[in-house]
């Protein structure tokens, strides 16, 4: 385990939603967010170069491709290429290099049924973007210096006009989980990251121009209870 006052992270995919958040954080940490001309996740000697001139001791990996969904459908190639290959080059540069990885995985690797699921139990990617997420999970559980972040976060304010009130969630919003990361740094293995267990609209009910809705009414085809076990964060976070 890392022991230091400080360290130097480095973090991937610092143009995106959570990265730009995470840019905000006031921390004792050094954070590098080079761009992706300088730190592409598929080029693996412009990476070596960049880590051999920085030398950082974390490496947080955000780089991905999330929404829309259907792209992991459309483009399959593409799906593969960022959030496997990537995050396998990834892996293997901080195996090289001795770098602590953290990686941000999702809560949909779990089954779409039951809910309160923990970090051991068995996993089943509920569509093709989960199942790239979990790809990238199998090389990073290789490598023992890491720790995988099955998140359950979103944007403030909430991106929807509508929100479901029979799907129940562990949502968390961004600048929440950025701050958490911060307390959690030193820590390998797998931790789930989320909040209390609630329907989304519970946890957007705050802005009252989001209109309730009930997927059971739609017939749509989307998990209703896809939460998480939390106690572990909250256990640690409890003694930090």
């Amino acid at each position: 385990m890392l022991k230091k006052n400080s360290y130097k992270i480095l973090v991937t995919g610092g143009e995106g939603r959570f990265g730009k958040i995470l840019k905000t954080i006031k921390t004792k940490h050094k954070l590098l967010f080079p761009k992706k001309e300088f730190f592409n996740i598929l080029k693996v000697s412009q990476m070596r170069k960049y880590i051999t001139a920085h030398k950082p001791n974390i490496i947080i990996h955000l780089a991905a491709l999330s929404r829309p969904m259907k792209a992991h459908d459309e483009n399959i190639i593409k799906s593969i290429d960022a959030n496997i290959i990537g995050t396998a080059n990834i892996t293997k540069i901080c195996k090289k290099y001795n770098i602590k990885l953290i990686y941000f995985s999702t809560g949909y690797v779990y089954p779409k049924k039951n809910g309160s699921y923990k970090e051991d139990d068995s996993v089943n990617p509920i569509n093709n973007y989960a199942l790239s997420k979990m790809g990238g999970e199998c090389s990073v559980q290789m490598y023992n210096n890491s720790l995988i972040l099955r998140a359950s976060m979103t944007e403030k304010p909430f991106v929807h006009k509508e929100a479901f009130a029979d799907v129940y969630t562990n949502f968390i919003y961004h600048k929440k989980a950025a701050q958490i990361l911060m307390k959690i740094l030193e820590y390998k293995g797998i931790i789930n990251l989320g909040g209390k267990r609630q329907t989304i609209y519970n946890f957007v009910k705050s802005n009252k121009k989001i209109k309730k809705i009930y997927a059971k009414k739609k017939k749509l085809d989307i998990p209703l209870n896809s939460t998480m076990n939390v106690d572990k964060l909250n256990n640690i976070l409890s003694h930090d």
